[in-house]
């Protein structure tokens, strides 16, 4: 169950967008409750949800969108339902979910049945700039491990013209637990030479004293961001005590199928059941997974209950931290996982409660401020990364946007 402690997360799975037309969507959405064993009354509730948005979004808005996806739990699967659009949007959200409100007569079951048929419904609104809407779908009863808001949540979107997408991003839990060290590639062969197998203080840089030890490391790294006033690289970071999130965002080179496989390789690599515990050792998995592909783009965080956060990035992700009074970008290096990766190295920062870890792909243009998500702060994760991506996102490249919230 939910609670002190527990850190609510579900996997997604993006499975189609639909920019036009009631048809497809209503049959898309039938067909996913039942292949995820929905069940017959809710799969008939499903659809029926997504045929009022859709006819709502025929009818009120511009350049209006729907997107499917499967949600996964521990045992149980869902469908989540986000549609965007840039406007007219609503004055009055709450007056909206009222029942018998509509201004040019859609099917008549309205925002308020919505609301009471899905498992949560989530709006943003502003007039002139336009709505996202998330409604959530599970099996009834709702398993209790899924009722809560996940702390991560993100959104991805193919090129025009293509099915697939060559971004992908992914979370999954440290349960905070012990385990053997993960081995490096450069450690991999004992019989290897200095100059064909660098060691990890080649990768990272560092080369600690002496006299040094590994527990005085661990006292230094675990010190929260706010206290050392750090803003250089973490040396030999070491996960804090307890649980933690681990967060990818990876952009698979070029696009289409082959980018596409590249990011799904990321993605299989970093939710691998292993003992990478810090961003840089999640990194080294995913840089071998990604060896033989296109290779990518990739920034790896990790956030603890306490506010530390732990970047490392390869490549052009943009990455920052977001408040309501500012942003401050997260810096990563130059390279490509699975093909040139000569550096890591790991940055400390913290978190406030009420600020989120934004990452998104080029797909997306960086010249948004704190400014544009400070109303959006206290929604979902994916309702913040959708509206981001309806206010930057381009279509002539594959886009995507991850949000995480400090785990509570």
């Amino acid at each position: 169950m939910t609670g002190p402690g527990v850190i609510q997360l579900v996997d997604c799975e993006d499975v189609a967008w639909f920019r036009d037309g009631s048809e497809g969507a209503r049959g898309a959405a039938a067909a996913l409750g039942r292949r995820i064993g929905l069940g017959e009354q809710r799969t008939a509730e499903l659809v029926l949800a997504v045929t009022e948005l859709v006819t709502n979004l025929t009818k009120h808005a511009v350049d209006g969108s729907l997107l499917l996806r499967v949600l996964r739990g521990d045992s149980t699967a869902g469908v989540e339902v986000v549609t965007v659009d840039a406007g007219p949007g609503m004055a009055d959200v709450p007056a909206a979910l009222r029942d018998g409100m509509s201004t040019l007569g859609t099917l008549g079951i309205g925002l308020g049945a919505i609301h009471r048929l899905a498992d949560s419904l989530h709006i943003h609104s502003r007039p002139g700039l336009g709505t996202v809407q998330l409604a959530r779908f599970w099996p009834r009863p709702v398993p209790p491990r899924v009722a809560g808001e996940p702390s991560v949540g993100g959104v991805t979107r193919p090129i025009s013209g293509e099915e697939v997408c060559g971004d992908a991003w992914a979370a999954r839990t440290d349960t905070g637990v012990a385990a053997a060290p993960v081995p490096t590639e450069r450690a991999a062969d004992p019989n290897a030479s200095a100059s064909t197998a660098p060691n990890w203080a080649d990768l990272t840089g560092f080369r600690p004293p002496a006299a040094r030890t590994q527990t005085a490391l661990r006292q230094k790294s675990s010190l929260p961001a706010e206290a050392t006033g750090r803003c250089a690289p973490v040396r030999a970071s070491v996960a804090g005590p307890g649980p933690g999130v681990l967060v990818m965002s990876c952009d698979g080179l070029g696009h289409g199928p082959m980018a596409a496989a590249a990011a799904q390789a990321a993605v299989r690599a970093f939710r691998a059941e292993t003992a990478a515990r810090t961003p840089e050792q999640v990194m080294e998995q995913v840089h071998r997974a990604l060896r033989g592909t296109r290779g990518a783009a990739v920034a790896i965080a990790r956030l603890e209950p306490d506010g530390r956060l732990l970047f490392c990035g390869v490549g052009n992700i943009t990455a920052a931290l977001v408040t309501r009074a500012s942003r401050t970008t997260l810096l990563s290096h130059p390279g490509i996982t699975g093909h040139q990766m000569r550096q890591l190295r790991t940055y400390e920062h913290h978190l406030p409660a009420d600020a989120a870890l934004v990452m998104h792909s080029d797909g997306l243009s960086d010249r948004w401020s704190h400014t544009d998500l400070a109303g959006l702060l206290h929604h979902p994760p994916a309702v913040i990364a959708t509206a981001l991506m309806r206010q930057s996102g381009t279509r002539r490249d594959d886009a995507s946007a991850v949000i995480a919230k400090t785990p509570r």
